[in-house]
């Protein structure tokens, strides 16, 4: 499979904030190529995904035949492909915090989610906790909970629970904390009792505040969730990274420099992530 992109694109980007919160034994990143388990209506399988000068190529290995076009577009929301990069840059390059990174990373995507469920699961677990930290968490709640993987991909091992699953589970013995293990089981609940709860097709304002209503939830984990799941005016605003990208301004001062970074807050705050490391 052939997914087409318009340059800049910046799949290295992508590639290094994928690996550092790749699920053990559900994906993982070799080098430059991302690779997952999936699994699609009754099909289950695994791809890798590596990238060419205007395309990524996928090689997906599978028991029976998932849908080809319904997987195309889970995969372009995961790796951002269709959003206006030249757009975004030439709106956000107006902002003198923004400039710099936007210099050295023209073609720097939000990263998006292949399961929204999953997403929600790590936003939880990721809450006052390292990346690493949450990362492993995942990793046991997946081998522990997750059907195992019918087809042989080296390093995939198991497909992440469903709601319906970790709704069930017992989360004791796996190193959360209790409010942890409640929030996620809480979680996956109101998953299964409202469908439409993940529907990112409404507007930001309402998947926030439906997030919000649940036990564990604050305006970080509505947002953060929301701008992985492609809503381009989610701002994590109280997120720490931000913060210290900001000089450790107050949550207040940094919603107001951020107005001028609508509609695309969530581009903002990843050119905001990645110039730490400048």
């Amino acid at each position: 499979m052939i997914l087409s992109f318009d340059q800049p694109y910046d799949w290295p980007a992508l590639v290094k904030f994928f690996a550092a919160r790749a699920i053990p034994g559900v994906d993982k990143v070799d080098g430059e190529t991302y690779s997952r388990s999936f699994a699609l209506g009754r099909n289950q399988g695994s791809f890798s995904v590596t990238a060419k000068q205007d395309c990524l190529v996928v090689g997906v290995a599978a028991r029976g035949k998932p849908d080809a076009k319904l997987l195309a577009d889970k995969l372009r929301r995961l790796f951002g492909l269709d959003a206006p990069g030249k757009v975004i840059a030439a709106h956000l390059r107006r902002s003198e915090t923004l400039a710099r990174s936007l210099k050295k990373r023209p073609g720097l995507r939000v990263p998006g989610a292949w399961d929204p469920f999953e997403l929600g699961v790590r936003a939880i677990l990721g809450q006052q906790v390292s990346v690493a930290g949450a990362t492993t968490l995942a990793g046991r709640i997946a081998l522990k909970f997750g059907k195992k993987l019918k087809t042989n991909a080296p390093g995939l091992t198991h497909l992440f629970p469903t709601a319906e699953t970790v709704a069930e589970a017992n989360l004791q013995g796996l190193g959360l904390t209790t409010r942890r293990a409640a929030t996620i089981t809480g979680f996956a609940k109101a998953v299964c009792i409202t469908p439409g709860l993940l529907d990112s097709s409404k507007p930001l304002d309402d998947f926030v505040a439906d997030l919000k209503n649940l036990n564990g939830f604050g305006p970080w984990t509505a947002h953060y969730m929301a701008m992985r799941l492609g809503y381009t005016d989610a701002f994590p605003a109280s997120d720490l990274g931000i913060r210290k990208a900001l000089a450790m301004a107050p949550e207040k001062e940094i919603l107001a420099r951020a107005e001028t970074w609508r509609p695309y807050r969530a581009s903002a705050a990843m050119h905001l992530w990645m110039s730490l490391g400048d």
